[in-house]
């Protein structure tokens, strides 16, 4: 039970972690929630188009969010560790497109370069991949397994075996017509 109360804090705070990550600055001063999510999948790459806040990173990491209270709800392991997944690979995703567009990613102290939205996606999911880790899941239930039929043995002091009697009917009358 302790494992499951720790898994589902680490879990909670990748979640929330996630989740508030397109809301900081991920590459140049510019938020998560400004990257059109379509950009990710299209060949035109990042762009300097704004985004919907449900068109942008935001929606992924908000369903990562949804996957995970439903997997600390049902206590399945596996769906907190596929948010976690989600998580990361949307993040290394938008890496991937952001070096495509830019040629290189940098980090700067000056706010050019990759940002806190970036750190907080990828702690958040680190941290729901370590809430699945530790949580140990569901108890299964196990039944006691039925004892196994005692075969009588035949040595020397069970030699003939002891008769046994038909079992006993009820006389029938004869049938009058």
């Amino acid at each position: 039970m302790v494992r499951n109360v720790l898994g589902s804090i680490l879990a909670l705070i990748g979640a929330t972690a996630a989740v508030w990550s397109p809301f900081q600055a991920w590459y140049d001063g510019r938020h998560g929630r400004d990257f059109r999510i379509e950009e990710l999948f299209s060949g035109a790459g990042i762009t300097d188009a704004e985004a919907e806040l449900f068109g942008s990173l935001f929606l992924p990491f908000a369903f990562a969010a949804l996957v995970t209270l439903v997997g600390l709800m049902l206590r399945a392991r596996l769906l907190v560790a596929l948010a976690g997944v989600i998580v990361l690979g949307f993040t290394v995703l938008w890496m991937v497109r952001q070096g495509q567009a830019e040629g290189s990613l940098t980090v700067s102290g000056d706010g050019s370069g990759l940002g806190q939205g970036l750190l907080n996606s990828f702690g958040g999911g680190i941290f729901l991949l370590l809430g699945a880790a530790v949580m140990s899941g569901r108890a299964t239930r196990r039944t006691a397994p039925e004892p196994a039929p005692t075969v009588p043995t035949l040595d020397g002091d069970d030699w003939p075996p002891p008769q046994q009697d038909p079992p006993q009917q009820d006389p029938v009358p004869p049938h009058r017509s």
